[in-house]
């Protein structure tokens, strides 16, 4: 029987009943596997991971039922996490450490997904044509003033589907309407490519402004790249509803599989990547934010200045997913 005594960000006292956790995980980062490997070297528990996009690990995950041998699933964005548990693939996990330490918003209400990483989707501009002082909320995006200037991704992406259901949540399902059909209006160009695609389009003066998750700016700025570094250095950062609900916040998250056949090592696992040294990790080698209240953020977080996040939570984010989706249908969002 597992005893989790992680106040300390340690594993104390643990008793397993194999010597293994499978994990099927959407996350590809190398802090991950530093993170598996010291949780080996601590536990003597082996890590195995396989690694595949959120749609087909669910669709493997339903397909093998019963005999699934993965024990966790880790995925980006709460709405996939959401889909999961709606599916049944999910089970409940009674954690006074887990519970303890991530935010309620942050983790679902039955137990059965929580938050390892946080993302703030932002606005980022061109700091040679855009003015800090003309940004101020997700909705003004919308006006007159940005027409022709706006870059985002496709509507079928599920980071703009959070952010769409979390307008849902907040101001019903006109003020969503009214938004998406607005940024339709102020697109740049027909949406296309990835969060650092829309930096580089605005740095290439395709657009002034995008729409991106915080840890995507980080990695052009420490990327390899002379070329992305110098896209990042043209990057303003601003985070928006600072003066109302706060900047729009989603995840990377984990939840024990419904036939984990190592339901302890699993959330001894999920235990040690919320404690403050995995924590610390997330947030230095990937510039995510932590989850642990205990950790700060990296240093160019920090920089970046402290903000008010949207305290919805992220239970919303799924449960209007399929709503966002037909709003963006219905407005032009392709």
């Amino acid at each position: 029987m597992l005893r989790t005594l992680m106040a300390a960000g340690l594993l104390t006292s643990i008793a397993f009943a194999a010597a293994q956790v499978n994990v099927y995980s959407h996350r590809h980062y190398a802090a991950d596997k530093q993170l598996f490997e010291t949780f080996e070297k601590k536990t003597g528990i082996k890590v195995n991971v396989v690694k595949a996009k959120a749609d087909e690990l669910i669709k493997r995950l339903e397909s093998e039922g019963e005999n699934s041998p993965a024990d966790i699933l880790i995925t980006a964005d709460a709405a996939r996490l959401h889909l999961a548990k709606s599916k049944g693939l999910l089970q409940s996990v009674d954690s006074a450490f887990l519970n303890a330490t991530v935010p309620a918003k942050l983790r679902d209400r039955d137990g059965r997904w929580f938050a390892l990483t946080k993302r703030a989707r932002i606005i980022v501009y061109n700091k040679d044509t855009i003015d800090p002082g003309e940004l101020s909320t997700y909705e003004a995006l919308t006006e007159e003033k940005f027409r022709k200037k706006i870059l985002i991704r496709k509507s079928s992406n599920v980071y703009n589907q959070s952010l769409l259901a979390s307008i849902i949540a907040n101001d019903g399902e006109e003020a969503a309407r009214k938004w998406a059909e607005g940024m339709v209006r102020n697109f740049a160009r027909t949406p296309r490519g990835n969060d650092r695609d829309q930096m580089k389009a605005v740095a290439a003066g395709f657009g002034d402004i995008a729409v991106v998750n915080t840890y995507y700016v980080g990695k052009l700025l420490n990327s390899r790249k002379i070329n992305e570094v110098a896209v990042g250095k043209k990057m303003g950062v601003f985070f928006p509803n600072q003066e109302g609900r706060g900047t729009h916040i989603n995840i990377s998250g984990a939840g024990v599989v419904k036939h984990s056949p190592n339901k302890d090592n699993a959330v001894a696992l999920l235990e040690f990547l919320l404690s403050q040294e995995a924590q610390r990790v997330f947030a230095r080698a990937n510039y995510e934010y932590p989850v642990n209240p205990e950790v700060a953020p990296s240093k160019l977080l920090q920089s970046w200045g402290a903000f008010k996040e949207d305290d919805l939570p992220l239970n919303k984010l799924g449960e209007n997913n399929a709503e966002a989706v037909q709003i963006f249908n219905e407005a032009g969002w392709r």
